[in-house]
């Protein structure tokens, strides 16, 4: 609103209509970054919810929004060309950074998908499909709303407190960080195009990255009351078992 108000001002002196802008030396709030990411204490009534969700597409998205630190858009947009699952690598060939992406899939994240994979439809293109222009889902708010209301877990960003859908990016490298992960293999298994990130990743060399990635996975199942680290699909699994998706 401020830049919109400012740009009309600006425009009315320019025709000679003002003398001056009111909002000339306004100070703007500073944005306080938000360093909000799942606790321990919250990753066991987290997974839980997410098991009790109803719609079995987004059941499956939003444990695959946190255990691989995908953007919010890219990981809506998951096509299965894009996927190596014998590797353990989902390529993203056009991120939001503009830097093609190798996302290292953790066995957790590879089980997810195999089971995707083979209920999905014969030709089927992406991995969550909608019934939108698009061709896959397009909006994850409402279910992100109601597994936080079900595990008790305060949601928006206008919560200092709340979590959003952005905020189970930041849970895995937080986690990445609370296993001793450097800050270039975070900003790497994140896609933070930082120039330490690029000096040390020159070449393709995923190895230091996948250790970390599983490291903290493997963490934030023990501290989700995961015991077996592929525990957390069977759960999901059979929660969902008897339920209909919408």
């Amino acid at each position: 609103m401020r830049a919109l108000v400012s740009t009309i001002y600006g425009r009315a002196i320019e025709w000679g209509h003002a003398t001056t802008n009111p909002v000339t030396g306004i100070r703007t709030r500073a944005k306080v970054k938000r360093d909000r990411f799942l606790q321990a204490d919250e990753l066991p009534r987290f997974f839980q919810s997410v098991a009790e969700e109803p719609n079995e597409t987004l059941r499956d998205y939003i444990p695959l929004a946190l255990l691989t630190g995908a953007r919010r858009s890219n990981l809506l947009a998951m096509r299965w060309a894009e996927i190596n699952l014998a590797d353990s690598v989902w390529r993203i060939p056009d991120p939001k950074n503009g830097t093609p992406q190798n996302v290292t899939l953790s066995p957790e994240a590879v089980t997810i998908l195999q089971a995707r994979k083979e209920a999905a439809k014969l030709g089927a293109v992406f991995v969550f499909p909608g019934t939108g222009a698009s061709g896959h889902i397009e909006e994850p708010k409402k279910a992100v709303i109601r597994i936080m209301a079900r595990a008790g877990i305060p949601y928006g960003r206008n919560d200092p407190d709340g979590v959003t859908l952005h905020d189970l990016r930041r849970t895995l490298g937080s986690w990445q960080a609370k296993t001793g992960a450097s800050l270039a293999i975070i900003g790497n298994s994140l896609n933070h195009k930082s120039q330490q990130a690029m000096a040390i990743y020159a070449r393709p060399d995923l190895d230091p990255v996948r250790a970390s990635v599983n490291t903290a996975t493997a963490a934030m199942m023990e501290a989700g009351g995961m015991k077996q680290k592929l525990a957390v699909v069977p759960l999901l699994r059979r929660a969902g078992a008897t339920r209909k998706s919408p």
